[in-house]
């Protein structure tokens, strides 16, 4: 776990390392970027106008206070003047183009005014100006063009455009190709200060486009109905002037829709008012006519008269039939009582005084006769005179109750009429009053609808001469006293980034597309076979660089590798080194030859073969030839390990075999039962035979040595070796298809990483067989 931990921090230093000298090896582009950009950056402030920041705050008024509280009618979907402010409504509207050209043709904005400065030209505006074009008419050529004013005097001044240079009074009207126009001088005199005067003529449509995308229109807080209204102008006045009439027509323009708005009104409930007014009069003729023909004028004090008329009617007949009847029995009795044997009933209550008096009498005879017939017989002439009266009597009797029931069914009848009539009326009063009713609503409908129509042309009559604004300035407009922009801090700040960045992002550009292995970062990403070691660039060219009195970064990195051969060795035998890389070129034979150099300094015999039998160099790096040699040795029916050995003066210990004749069948001679035989017998001549084979990456034959070896050192050059060959390498390594390899990095520069901090030249120990057991000795 702590030897992990270990490698992981070492691992995170090495990537920093690399990384801080990748850079560091290109310090002079950041320097120059660096100083080119802030140049440039110092170039765009002095060519670029400032511009200022000018800002103001107004606050929309709410109509919710204002809204009627009428509890009568609620009519709120119908109101005509009062209504509510919609903010996103009014930030699109302060935003409008037309709003804005309205506010830069009041301005007089079509003709801006520059003179000459040291970079750029400087506009001027407002009291700055010596004179004012005034414009009267301009054909679309006129936009974009310019003009140059010089004034001679107070009373002329010379205009030059593109059709030349003429002399023109203050005043006077000038017609040209492309308008007419007025130049007058300003109220305070010209100014001799300003040699020439430059006016352009600008589209007010394409600038209220402009200054309407320029123009910052926001609200202060999302529960409040203040807005605040921003601009950018190279000119301070001008934007101060731009916001100012901004606000100015934009409460301008609100009055305007309200007073449209109240005079449409006015005029809509005018003509809804004349129309009510006949409604209503048709109305209350109607309930006039209906009065007059069911002859009502109180439908409640009508319909309660009928009810007591009705009653007293009922009583009425209840009275005369009980009279009818009592005349009716009276009659009934007298008619059959023809012997006058009885009285007549005198307690009815008949109200006639005249049949009353007859039968008083006709009851008083009657008991005179009946006093009579106890003492005298019924034939007694008094007695028969009493029957005479009484006769008489009987007689007018019923005559009288005739004429007294004949009238009394007169009058019955004439109640029963009335009653008739009475009783229809009554019925008639639930559907005259429903009716009536029906009408008196229409008649309320219309006069309510009336009176609202009526308050509300008052309202609009007031609204229409009122001239109320429906903002309430806050702040009035300032401009901000330091430019907003360019920022000049944040322009340097910006330069000085991108002096760093862009060689940065260069280098890493580069870096990625760049397949080539860089560092030994590239490696250990690729492949887990152990680095045996790290050589630095040969820059003298030679062969041999290991020497015994030569102390160079090269050839003591050389002897770091013998060093870290020994260590890898530990416990087993070495003797057969094999070496080999991916492609030519990436240094194997001076690999070979110094390594084994580095072996000879230690007292050691070693002997290197030219085992590369397609393309051999080894003698020919040397400036040595030999007609005998390897392939020689494998085909000879005698062969002489003595004639193929060469022995080299100046490096006493060091022998070389050459490849001898390339054969035409080098793959075949290679697994040839001879190359055993060889290399045993040179292990018994030799401490080390060091074998310089062909690339492993383009031809195999280097693997049909692999049982005869006992370490492969595989040469990675920096800048040469493809990243993609580094899985040839670590083919070799998971699947054992040579004995012990190991890597070496050759050809280190600084922009690989190569430095001083670690030994002669090395910037780090490299991770090698010794390495790893020094650390795993420490944990």
């Amino acid at each position: 776990m702590v030897d992990k931990t270990m490698l992981l921090v070492e691992s995170e230093e090495t990537n920093f390392k690399t990384t801080l000298l990748k850079y560091l090896r290109n310090w002079y582009w950041f320097v120059i970027t660096t100083v080119l950009c802030l140049i440039g950056a110092y170039l765009y402030l002095q060519y670029t106008t400032p511009e200022y920041m000018v800002s103001s705050t107004i606050l929309i008024k709410d109509n919710n206070s204002e809204r009627s509280s009428s509890k009568d009618v609620d009519l709120s979907a119908t109101e005509l003047i009062k209504y509510d402010k919609n903010i996103e409504n009014e930030l699109a509207v302060l935003k409008s183009r037309g709003l804005m050209q309205l506010v830069l043709d009041d301005l007089a904005l079509n003709t801006s005014y520059y003179v000459e400065g040291q970079y750029i030209n400087e506009e001027i505006y407002g009291d700055q100006l010596p004179v004012r074009v005034i414009v009267n008419k301009l054909l679309p050529s006129a936009y974009g063009q310019e003009i140059s004013l010089y004034i001679n005097n107070s009373n002329s001044f010379s205009l030059e455009d593109e059709f030349g240079v003429k002399t023109y009074n203050f005043g006077k009207s000038i017609t040209t190709p492309y308008g007419t126009f007025t130049v007058v001088a300003a109220p305070k005199g010209y100014a001799n200060n300003f040699e020439k005067i430059i006016v352009k003529f600008v589209d007010t449509e394409k600038m209220a486009s402009w200054y309407a995308s320029k123009l910052q229109v926001a609200v202060m807080n999302k529960n409040s109905s203040v807005i605040m209204l921003s601009i950018t102008d190279p000119v301070q006045q001008k934007g101060i002037d731009v916001i100012n009439k901004l606000i100015e027509f934009y409460n301008k323009e609100a009055i305007a829709d309200k007073k449209a708005t109240a005079a449409n009104s006015l005029q809509f409930l005018d003509g809804r008012l004349k129309y009510l007014i006949r409604e209503l009069t048709d109305v209350e003729g109607n309930v006039e006519r209906y009065k007059m023909q069911y002859d009502v004028t109180d439908v409640n004090s009508e319909a309660q008269l009928y009810l007591e008329k009705s009653t007293d009617y009922n009583r009425q007949l209840s009275e005369w039939n009980a009279q009818l009847s009592v005349l009716q029995t009276i009659e009934t009795y007298l008619t059959k009582d023809r012997n006058n044997t009885k009285l007549v009933p005198s307690s009815l209550n008949i109200q006639d005084a005249t049949l009353q008096d007859l039968i008083k009498k006709y009851n008083e005879l009657h008991m005179e006769r009946e006093t009579l017939l106890r003492t005298m017989q019924a034939n007694h002439p008094l007695v028969q005179n009493i029957n005479d009266q009484l006769g008489n009597l009987h007689s007018n009797i019923l005559e009288n109750l005739r004429n007294i029931k004949k009238g009394l069914q007169i009058n019955r009848d004439n109640l029963q009429n009335n009653y008739a009539q009475v009783q229809s009326k009554k019925q008639l009063v639930p559907s005259i009053e429903r009716e009536l009713l029906e009408i008196n609503r229409q008649q309320g409908t219309k006069e309510g609808l009336y009176l609202y129509l009526l308050q509300k042309r008052e309202e609009s009559a007031l609204s229409l001469a009122a001239n109320v604004n429906s903002t309430r300035l806050l702040d009035k407009a300032m401009a901000s006293p330091n430019p907003v922009t360019p920022r000049k801090p944040l322009i340097y700040l910006l330069a000085f980034l991108a002096g760093m960045i862009l060689p940065a992002a260069v280098v890493n550009i580069k870096g990625m597309l760049n397949d080539k292995v860089q560092h030994k970062a590239d490696i250990n990403a690729l492949t887990k076979t152990p680095i045996l070691g790290e050589l630095s660039h040969n820059h003298t060219g030679e062969a041999f660089v290991v020497t015994s009195n030569n102390r160079s970064p090269v050839a003591e990195l050389f002897r770091l590798v013998r060093a870290n051969l020994q260590f890898a060795a530990v416990g087993n035998e070495n003797k057969v080194m094999l070496v080999t890389s991916s492609m030519s070129g990436e240094g194997k034979t001076f690999f070979s030859l110094n390594i084994a150099a580095s072996l000879v300094l230690t007292g050691k015999k070693v002997v290197v073969l030219e085992f590369d039998l397609r393309r051999p160099g080894l003698l020919k790096s040397v400036g040595l030839t030999s007609n005998y040699g390897i392939s020689n040795y494998l085909i000879s029916e005698n062969p002489s390990i003595d004639d193929a050995l060469i022995a080299l003066d100046n490096m006493p210990g060091l022998y070389l075999v050459g490849a001898g004749p390339i054969p035409p069948n080098p793959s075949e001679m290679m697994i040839h039962h001879r190359v055993e035989t060889l290399i045993n017998e040179l292990k018994t001549m030799f401490d080390y035979v060091v074998i310089d084979t062909a690339p492993i990456g383009q031809v195999a034959d280097a693997l049909a040595l692999a049982p005869y070896i006992d370490s492969s050192i595989y040469i990675v050059r920096y800048n040469y070796t493809s990243k993609d060959q580094i899985q040839i390498i670590d083919d070799i390594y998971r699947n054992k298809k040579l004995k012990h390899p190991m890597l070496v990095l050759n050809d280190a520069k600084k922009q690989n990483g190569y430095g001083y901090g670690y030994g002669y030249g090395y910037s780090e120990e490299p991770e090698t067989w010794s390495t790893k057991l020094r650390k795993k000795a420490k944990v």
